[in-house]
């Protein structure tokens, strides 16, 4: 399934909103569950998280590549938030079953069920994720339109 193809499904997913100002960038996309998340404590930090496909393999850090503290091995805050973001966006399924989660779909319908099946901290700078999130805002400066553009779907 494409990443197209999720975000129109997801759009039946309306229970719940996003928390843009928390976590503004999530996306199912080249194998992983990825976002970025806003510090809360400094504007000019983001943490820039990833889930990887198959693995859930992890990691997190600033945007400019410190690692995020952590939890001794254990998926941080901000790998917590991204996921719970992406599940809001997606809808559980779309999100277990992009992530290939092991074990019975039908015994994981929360968060804390794909967390309990976590992988290990996979260290990976942060540049790639940021700059797919840096290229997204530059849609904020477009002239206002009519017109649908398909791509930021995942901002709703």
């Amino acid at each position: 399934m494409t990443h197209s193809s999720f975000v129109a499904s997801s759009q039946k997913n309306t229970a719940m909103k996003r928390d843009i100002k928390k976590v503004p960038f999530v996306e199912l996309f080249n194998h992983r569950l990825q976002g970025v998340v806003s510090s809360g404590s400094d504007i000019e930090r983001v943490y820039v998280s990833f889930f990887e496909a198959g693995t859930l393999d992890f990691y997190c850090s600033t945007n400019n590549n410190r690692p995020c503290g952590g939890l001794g091995g254990y998926p941080c805050k901000h790998l917590v938030e991204v996921m719970r973001q992406a599940i809001i966006a997606y809808g559980i399924d779309q999100v277990r079953n992009y992530l290939k989660v092991s074990g019975d779909a039908s015994q994981i319908n929360s968060l804390i069920e794909i967390l309990d099946r976590r992988g290990t901290v996979k260290k990976e700078p942060a540049s790639e994720v940021f700059s797919r999130f840096l290229n997204y805002l530059r849609y904020l400066e477009l002239e206002t339109s009519n017109s649908p553009l398909p791509e930021m779907s995942w901002f709703i």
